[in-house]
């Protein structure tokens, strides 16, 4: 059986074919949601906008114009409802020890630093220290950091969804790694040795 791609998908749920679009939900659900919470800093608010993202998606199937691939449609509409959330926070959240994001650090450690218990409690205020910094960027630098150095997006990518140009992109990558360098630097961390 031949894969369908994004776009038969989309084409498919435009002719009224439900189970399409539940393929498409399926292919990008987790991708949607790690967006978010990496963005959001919290499960439930991760999960809601993840939801959100592909009810919107749905009602609008038929707006969709093809001038883009689906999941940098689904990536925007993710990335604009978790900007709006954090605008709509009354008081800026701050990294907590049970952050969602640090789940698994010590657990999928491998090599040296995973058997020892001083190295691996390193490892995670390295961690913790870095999510720290991330959280202190912009909306703007930590979207495109997110986007590119997380999620593996590639510039054109991340230029598509946030509608920016790819220079403004690179830009932006290199500024927020300057940036987090330099925070982790100031808390006595090597950001090239102490976060593998």
């Amino acid at each position: 059986m031949v894969k369908l791609t994004d776009r038969d998908l989309v084409d498919r749920a435009k002719g009224g074919d439900s189970a399409a679009f539940g393929q498409l939900v399926r292919r990008h659900q987790s991708r949607i949601q790690r967006l978010a919470l990496h963005l959001l800093r919290s499960r439930s608010e991760a999960e809601d906008v993840t939801q959100e993202t592909f009810i919107r998606a749905y009602r609008a199937i038929e707006r969709f114009d093809g001038r883009s691939e689906p999941y940098t449609w689904l990536y925007r509409i993710a990335v604009n409802l978790s900007l709006n959330t954090l605008r709509s926070r009354k008081s800026s959240r701050t990294t907590e020890a049970d952050d969602p994001r640090m789940a698994g650090v010590v657990e999928n450690a491998s090599g040296p630093a995973s058997q020892d218990p001083g190295g691996q409690a390193t490892r995670k205020e390295a961690y913790f220290a870095l999510c720290q910094g991330i959280d202190g960027l912009s909306d703007s630098l930590r979207t495109t950091l997110v986007l590119v150095c997380i999620d593996g997006r590639s510039h054109e990518e991340a230029a598509q969804i946030l509608g920016a140009p790819e220079g403004t992109i690179a830009w932006r990558v290199h500024e927020a790694r300057r940036k987090l360098r330099e925070y982790l630097e100031a808390r006595g961390f090597d950001p090239e040795g102490d976060v593998p």
